[in-house]
Order: structure tokens, then sequence, then C-alpha cells
């Protein structure tokens, strides 16, 4: 088949799709750096940061779940141009929160939007790229993602720096952990901007009945000859397609849950316990527990987030080359052991005035199994798993697919969000650290005997 395809015009296209990626991984980091300035502002008990810190993940799993059926109803440019209404509202009113209650719904409604972002942005791009691409541009969304949070922690380190902590007053009189939130605006309004010009999902205009302009946006990504060949097999594969409908996920001939949304379910929800988002949301304060000043814990935000960015590219070139399942793997075997490494240097501290404290090798250890442990998350499970979620599911049961494994994969956030201060203070970090270390060896046995490869295979031909 003569596939020209128009290369400038789809990495235009993702690059677009994936500032939403950019604002999911602001959102998730930008609290990070606010949490004394939560705690002076509201008075917040270690429970009360907890619910506050973690408000944005319910909103997230119910913004995957609506955003993935919707897509399906009323197609994925008009549901993000939603969720990037959402990013610029939430954020004006998270610097402007006045109590706890405002915050915790700001940050709902901030969560509902990062939530559509985190299910349609790669089910987008999934569906406007060819498939011996789709690994790489597909992986961009994680690169995006973690690019988001370098963004939020370098922000929150030169806005508090700038002020003198982030408590201290910066411009207008407001301290600079408001400023932090208000920052994300202008990513959010460039988010908002550039969706005007984009076009929608050619498989989302083939199921709506829309041949005509889903035959001219194939044409204008691959050329008039794939055009003509494409537009058949798309219309094939929703053949007796319905509106969307949580029957579709069941087996017909079980009655239960097909196979294939499982796999999606535990590649979701695997994703999140391991921990990964206790260094993305806490990693300040754990940093700050074990003997670092805020400073040098804002420091180790950055460095954090340019290591994992570095490792997605490594990701980006190599999950078209070697697969997904062989990342996965390495990943899963990675942290399983940097995490235990972890572990061992957090039991091997000494409590000083009830904080924890590390001796000076200690920490350096714990400071590199840290790393290591982001940069083995990020060359694998995560660009992997929202690569293979946006790629795996049949045409026809996209959209429902995605609205459960995304709302998995936040609800597992969630609890591990929440139930991280109050596991640190009762359990301690190494009995907490021990048990991601757990689930992280268990997901290995889950990749090996669960996940099966999707390299190079058309979405059209994705068996459910």
């Amino acid at each position: 088949m003569d596939e020209r395809h128009n290369l400038p015009l789809i990495v235009a296209i993702v690059c677009v799709a994936t500032i939403g990626g950019f604002m999911f991984g602001y959102d998730s980091g930008v609290v990070n750096g606010t949490q004394d300035g939560l705690r002076e502002a509201f008075a917040l008990t270690e429970a009360g940061l907890g619910v506050t810190v973690s408000a944005l993940l319910p909103g997230c799993a119910l913004g995957a779940y609506l955003a993935g059926r919707s897509a399906d109803r009323w197609g994925r440019r008009r549901v993000m141009l939603v969720a990037a209404v959402l990013f610029i509202v939430s954020a004006l009113a998270s610097g402007a929160a006045v109590s706890a209650v405002m915050m915790v719904v700001a940050r709902f409604a901030a969560g509902a939007a990062v939530g559509a972002a985190s299910v349609l942005s790669p089910a987008y791009i999934s569906e406007v790229t060819p498939a011996r691409l789709r690994g790489r541009l597909s992986s961009i969304q994680q690169i995006m993602i973690i690019a988001g949070l370098t963004g939020a922690f370098l922000a929150n380190y030169l806005l508090a720096r700038h002020a003198g902590s982030s408590l201290e007053p910066l411009w207008l009189g407001y301290p600079a952990w408001r400023w932090m939130y208000w920052a994300q605006m202008l990513p959010a309004l460039l988010f908002l901007a550039t969706l005007l010009f984009i076009p929608e999902s050619p498989r989302y205009l083939v199921a709506s009945g829309r041949d005509a302009e889903a035959a001219a946006v194939l044409a204008r990504l691959f050329g008039p000859v794939a055009a003509a060949a494409r537009l058949p097999e798309i219309r094939r594969s929703l053949h007796g397609q319905h509106g969307p409908s949580a029957r579709d996920l069941m087996d017909p001939a079980s009655g239960r849950l097909r196979r294939i949304v499982w796999v999606g379910i535990g590649l979701a929800t695997f994703q999140q316990l391991v921990g990964i988002n206790v260094v993305f949301y806490y990693g300040a304060a754990l940093w700050q527990a074990v003997g670092f000043s805020e400073a040098d814990a804002l420091k180790i935000n950055v460095l954090s987030g340019a290591v994992s960015l570095v490792a997605c590219f490594v990701a980006t070139g190599l999950v078209d080359h070697i697969g997904r399942k062989p990342l996965l793997l390495v990943g899963s075997i990675g942290m399983s052991v940097t995490l235990a490494i972890l572990a061992v240097s957090f039991a091997s501290g000494t409590f000083v005035d009830g904080a924890l404290e590390l001796s000076p090798t200690q920490g350096v250890v714990a400071l590199y199994s840290a790393n290591l442990y982001v940069v083995f998350f990020n060359v694998s499970w995560g660009p992997v798993m929202w690569v293979m979620l946006g790629e795996m599911f049949p045409n026809a049961i996209r959209g429902s697919a995605l609205a459960v494994s995304g709302a998995a994969q936040w609800s597992a956030n969630f609890a591990i969000s929440l139930s991280f201060p109050l596991l640190a203070r009762f359990l301690g970090l190494p009995t907490t650290y021990g048990l991601y270390t757990f689930f992280a060896v268990l997901s290995v046995v889950f990749v090996w005997r669960a996940v099966r490869e999707t390299r190079g295979v058309e979405l059209e031909h994705m068996a459910g």
C-alpha cells in the first residue's frame, strides 16, 4: 500500500493532543511544592493534607470514566476542549482558594480535566498515527506528562526562591504557593487555543456516519490511496456498533468481563501500586523528612523530573523496536530492586526529635535509588501503559474500555496518594516502601502471564 504519511501534520496533531499530557503532569506535580502553604493557610492535619492533596484523584477517576464514554458520543476533540476549559477554571480557583473546601473542589475539578486528558490524548493519538510509528508517537504523551511535572517542579522552585520561600508574598501581596497554581493557566490557555486547529478522529467520524469527513481527514494524514483502503477497514471494525454501553465489555459467551478489559485494568492499576506518584506528589515532603532542606528538596524534585524526561526519550526510541512487553518486564524488575534498596535505606535511619534522619552514605544511596527507580518507571510503565491503553482495545469498545481502565488507574492513584502520609507516619517509610516493592514484584508476574504484544498491529486488527 502506498502510504504517503503527512508526518509534519501528524506530529503537529500529536504535539497539540499531548499538551493535555503536559497539563496532566503539571496539575499532578504543582501540589508538591505547595504543601507548607496549604498547611498554614487552612490549618491542615496530616489527614487533612492527604485529603487536600488527593482531591485531584477522585476527579481524575470520574473524568476518565466520563470522558472515555463521552468521546464515543461527542468526539475526542470536543471532550478535550471541555477539559481545557476545566484546566483554566480550576487553576484560577486553586490559587484563589479561601478555604480547604474550596481548594478540594478546585482540585477535584482539575482532576476531572486531568482524567479526561489522560485517556483521550493517547486514544486520539493512536487513531491518527500509522501502526509502525504509533508506539513512538503515543509515548510522547508520557514525555509531556513528565515535562509538565518537571515544569511544575521548576516553576515551584523558581517562585519559592524569588519570594524567599513558598510562604512568602510574591506579586500583588499573594504568597508564592498561590502563584504556583496560577502559573498553570498559561499552558491551559495554549491547549484550548491549539485544539481549535486539529481535526476530529477519523474513527469517531466513521462511527458517527460522517464518512466523507473521515475520508478527508485520512487523506490529509496518510494520502488518498491509503485513505481509500483504511476507510472500509474502519467501517468493518465498527460493524454492528451501537452507542457506548458497559455491556460491550462483557464476553458474550461467559457473561463475564472480557479478558482484554481485565488486562487493561491490571496495567492501569499496577502502574500506580508501585508508588510512583508518592515521589511526584510528596517528593519535597519526603526528602525534607529524611533531612534535606526545603530548597534542596525542591532541587531534588527538578532533578527527578529531568531524569524522568531523559528516560521517557529512551522509551520513545525503544518502544517500536523491542516492543511493549519487554519494556514492561525490564521496568518491573528494575523497580522491584530499587524500591527494595529504598526500603532498606529508610530502615537504616534513626529518629531525631520525631524526624527520620539518614546517615550521609544512606542519604546518597536513597537519592540514587529513588532516581534509578524513576528511570525504570519512565522507560517502561510510564509511557508503555498509556501506549497500550490507547491501542490494545478493539475499535468497537475502545471508549468504554478506556473509561473503565482510566477510572481504575486514578482510583489506585487516589488510594496510594491518600494512604501515604498515614502509612509513613504509623507504619514507617521502610514498611511503606516494602509494600510498593511487593506490588512491583507482582507486576512482573502479571506482565509475563497476562500481557500480549501489540507492536505493529493496526487498530482495526486488535482482538478483544
